[in-house]
């Protein structure tokens, strides 16, 4: 590991900002008996992996390009996904930064066979960096609430934004705090 700063996010001009209806996206898919843990119901796993499908298709989309999870926070479980559910992966940009978006995601399922509204199951928020060619950050358009449910999850995700870098702060305060004091982790 050298001591180099990260590299600076490849500059380009003014980029014009998207609405949030511009990437949003659903992802369906229906659970088979190889989605299921030692419990009989769908792997935690796999609801996490339509999740980050559905977000990175949303950040690549409102980005322009690639994008990459850089973290996953609150990954909530409310009810169990069973065999032959059909779940819904609802993802759209509920923030922007200059190289970064948080995206948010509702999971929601229903009975295949039954017409009955769909259950809200799990809910994430992921964090995209936009990256170019090499693998370098780039610039991201700023997203444009346009409802007041947009204009509130815009908020809230600098909310959580702000405690994700003083959560970093804070954790590198005590490692730098042990690394003095002669501790090794």
């Amino acid at each position: 590991m050298t001591d180099q700063a990260p590299a600076a996010p490849t500059e380009s001009p003014d980029i014009p900002g998207k609405p949030t209806s511009a990437s949003r996206t659903t992802l369906s898919h229906i659970m088979t008996h190889g989605d299921t843990n030692l419990l009989g119901t769908v792997h935690g796993g796999v609801i996490m992996k339509l999740v980050d499908d559905a977000a990175g298709a949303v950040a690549g989309r409102h980005s322009g390009g690639p994008a990459v999870t850089a973290s996953m926070d609150e990954m909530a479980f409310l009810e169990p996904v069973r065999v032959g559910d059909l779940v819904h992966v609802k993802a759209q940009v509920n923030w922007t930064g200059r190289t970064s978006m948080e995206v948010g995601v509702r999971v929601l399922a229903e009975r295949w066979n039954e017409s009955t509204p769909p259950t809200q199951v799990g809910s994430a928020y992921l964090v995209f960096a936009a990256v170019d060619a090499d693998g370098k950050p780039r610039r991201v358009p700023p997203v444009i609430p346009e409802t007041e449910r947009d204009e509130r999850r815009y908020q809230e995700a600098q909310i959580r934004r702000s405690h994700r870098l003083a959560r970093r702060r804070a954790i590198m305060e005590l490692r730098e705090k042990r690394a003095a004091e002669g501790f090794e982790d």
